[in-house]
């Protein structure tokens, strides 16, 4: 779930399990209308190996007992061979604890994993370029674990990339349109082997500013709708909206409704792909690292509504940083400059 130039940076690290814990100091992430203090922050990492060849973690879900990544595996972003002819990525199951369990190969390069825990499943879209797909895989199904679906109604050009379930509905992001007057953001309907999609707001809808002192309002002009989640009501800001970040526009999208939504745009100092929210005090902060082939699980004094992004610069290496919702500045959290994330979750340890 990124732009093209960020998209091939992933190290091969071994195949077996293993584990690191990591403590140093950094600023605490912040809530809205907060600023940097500079109290130092202990953060306990611990960090998991790919289990067997995977390469390049990207999104990462819980459902149930089970944290779930996306290995893409070098796949190209319209569903070309990787170097080494493998055309499949790999969904990885993880404990709490981090201990591997079962694994799915799906064709194709897998960008978009959600998590479905009314029906206990995992929604998935591949290549999100073009030539793209969604797919269910339900762990408990065994050999029938992996459905397969075409899509119908997809209009902007391009592919499909995040997935959410907001108000009971299935919204998918419209990556890589062929302009910017196509659907941003698609309601997903399964029936048989069909997912028909259906527009939810356009990428030229218009917009309230949200990052100014005065309501003001905009058109958008989206370019790269990306990443989405469910933004949780601790959040001291935007709580209960759906969000879409388009990345490349350097903008966060935040919709009220799945029908007919009133939105807001929130402009950001940088680019970023992911952002996640504490829905409470003292959770882990899971995420990936494709640049050392691994899953970590971070955890330190996360406040409650804490909003945490994945920078993705033009040059140099991802990094954590903590987003102010008030104006849209990215504070990185030097102390976790380590690691350089790709997908990111917050959840609580059981």
């Amino acid at each position: 779930m990124n732009i093209k130039s960020s998209r091939r940076r992933a190290l091969a690290l071994g195949a077996a399990l293993s584990a690191a814990v990591l403590t140093s100091a950094a600023m605490p992430a912040m809530a809205a209308a907060t600023t940097p203090t500079g109290t130092a922050e202990s953060y306990s990492v611990k960090t998991f190996a790919a289990v067997g060849g995977e390469t390049k973690p990207d999104d990462i879900v819980r459902l149930g007992d089970s944290i779930y990544v996306a290995f893409q595996n070098g796949v190209g972003s319209m569903g070309e061979p990787a170097a080494n002819g493998n055309t499949a990525s790999t969904v990885q199951q993880y404990s709490l604890d981090g201990k591997p369990g079962a694994s799915w190969n799906i064709t194709g390069k897998i960008d978009g994993l959600g998590s479905d825990a009314a029906n206990g499943r995992l929604f998935v879209t591949t290549n999100e370029d073009g030539n793209s797909s969604f797919h269910t895989l339900t762990p408990a199904a065994g050999a029938q674990a992996v459905k397969d679906y075409s899509y119908t109604g997809l209009t902007h050009g391009g592919g499909t990339d995040a997935i959410s379930v907001y108000q009971g509905k299935i919204l998918v992001s419209g990556s890589n349109p062929a302009s910017t007057s196509g659907p941003a953001v698609y309601q997903v309907t399964l029936s048989g082997s069909t997912a028909a999609l259906t527009p939810v707001f356009k990428d030229d809808s218009s917009a309230q500013l949200a990052d100014g002192a005065q309501a003001k309002s905009t058109t958008l002009a989206l370019t790269d709708p990306d990443s989405n989640i469910v933004v949780p009501s601790s959040s001291p800001r935007f709580a209960n909206d759906f969000m879409l970040d388009s990345q490349a526009d350097q903008q966060l999208i935040f919709a009220d409704s799945a029908a007919s939504p009133q939105l807001q745009v929130l402009n950001l100092n940088k680019q970023v792909d992911d952002t996640v929210f504490a829905s409470g005090a003292n959770q882990t902060l899971w995420l990936t690292d494709p640049d050392h082939n691994s899953v970590d699980a971070v955890t330190g004094n996360f406040a409650s509504g804490s909003a945490v992004s994945t920078v993705t610069p033009k040059a140099g290496a991802n990094y954590l940083a903590s987003l102010n919702l008030d104006n849209g500045t990215l504070t990185p959290i030097s102390g976790l400059a380590a690691i350089h994330p790709k997908g990111l979750l917050f959840t609580n340890a059981g």
